[in-house]
């Protein structure tokens, strides 16, 4: 683990903590029960603000080795994501793809949105690093490279495959910690009116819906669009539109060509970068701001469990993201408020949630227990869990939905 000293993106020196959620365990992890509690090892979860850039990161790098080598999330048990990605695949075959043009995604998981392109004149290509989810993409029929991105593996499939008409990085930026040699291995793979499409969770969105869970260590980094595109600048290249998406709560899906390209500057750019400039998303005291605002919410949430306990009412929790991981941990919240988890990823089941412990299970558990609330940890999809669950509402069952603050449904 090391403590950065500068930017990841500007390495300007002036960079102010304003936020520190303690110390957590990789928020993946998801140890099995009878593991020792002792070996489980937490790292501190800080951010800071670049006053220089804008950019909003953590203070700690845990190394990607320990993040990534046994990666227990696989995209394709989220119904949402799945719409989502084949609806973003079958935009890029119609406009950037091009007849036999080489698409290659950074981080493409178990192959969600790659699996769109079968049986269209598309070569695909995914990068995954986590050897389990690599293989789970290959046996889908993705072809898939299982090591990371950047400027020494792109060279060589360049030189194995050619330049990508395209080259995709869905929630991938964020989870980085050498953006310099990501950018540069994009550059060289990509060709010269080639387009890049990167989709990550909007800063403004975290702000605006103290979406504060969405911190974990993992996600090194929280963007805005004015640090992104200094980054893209610093390498010849230029965001040439940008459009909100409603996915992970609210993200940016953005258009990078090489300077120069084919594509005119859409007046959307200038439209978000006035956005975040009207939000105070470049100001120190914006998100001090936001820091004793999440103190709030985990009061609120805690005087409800703890009253809901004392009147004798249950409550069991639903989805195991990673965010549960940093709201659970930070909010002191264990089995004796929430007694187990439901998920539908059979890789968390029968599993616990880091440094908290509560028990990971499938969601048939709730047809032979019934608790009075669940509580929706994996808020961004809650409409499609309380439609899962409709039955579980028919009985009388309510929903607590913990974020932007604490609501009983």
């Amino acid at each position: 683990m090391s403590q950065i000293t500068k930017c990841r993106i500007c390495e300007s020196p002036h960079i102010q903590k304003f936020l520190s959620l303690g110390a957590t365990p990789p928020a993946n992890s998801f140890p099995e029960p009878g593991h020792d509690a002792e070996c489980e090892v937490s790292f501190p979860l800080e951010l800071f603000l670049c006053e220089k850039c804008g950019l909003v990161q953590l203070g700690y790098t845990v190394p990607p080795e320990i993040l990534f080598k046994n990666y227990l999330y696989f995209s394709s048990t989220v119904e949402t994501l799945k719409r989502h990605f084949a609806d973003f695949a079958a935009e890029i075959a119609e406009k950037y793809a091009g007849d036999n043009g080489l698409v290659v995604e950074i981080g493409s998981n178990d192959g969600v949105l790659l699996k769109n392109f079968q049986g269209k004149q598309v070569r695909a290509l995914g990068f995954e690093p986590a050897a389990n989810v690599a293989k789970a993409a290959r046996e889908a029929g993705v072809d898939t490279i299982n090591d990371f991105f950047n400027s020494s593996t792109a060279a060589k499939l360049k030189e194995e495959r050619g330049t990508a008409n395209v080259i995709i990085a869905n929630n991938v930026f964020a989870h980085v910690a050498g953006l310099h040699d990501l950018v540069r291995g994009m550059e060289i793979l990509l060709a010269q009116q080639g387009v890049m499409i990167i989709e990550f969770h909007h800063l403004a969105s975290l702000y605006s819906h103290m979406e504060f869970d969405s911190i974990y260590h993992e996600h090194l980094c929280y963007y805005s669009l004015k640090p992104v595109m200094h980054l893209f600048g610093m390498f010849g290249m230029e965001v040439f539109d940008v459009k909100k998406i409603p996915i992970h709560g609210g993200s940016l899906r953005i258009y990078v060509q090489k300077k120069g390209g084919g594509h005119a500057i859409s007046q959307n750019v200038q439209a978000i970068l006035n956005e975040e400039e009207t939000l105070g998303l470049y100001k120190l005291e914006t998100y001090r701001d936001f820091a004793g605002k999440i103190a709030s919410i985990r009061d609120e949430l805690l005087a409800m469990l703890k009253k809901l306990k004392s009147e004798g009412k249950r409550v069991a929790g639903y989805g195991a993201p990673a965010k549960c991981t940093t709201l659970l941990n930070y909010f002191g919240i264990g089995p004796g408020l929430v007694e187990y988890i439901v998920d539908r990823s059979p890789s968390k089941q029968n599993r616990l949630v880091p440094g908290v412990h509560v028990p990971i299970c499938g969601p048939e558990r709730l047809k032979s227990d019934r608790p009075d609330y669940l509580l929706i940890l994996a808020w961004n999809i809650s409409e499609e869990i309380m439609k899962q669950q409709s039955e579980f509402r028919a009985s009388g069952g309510k929903f607590i939905v913990p974020i932007p603050r604490p609501e009983i449904l």
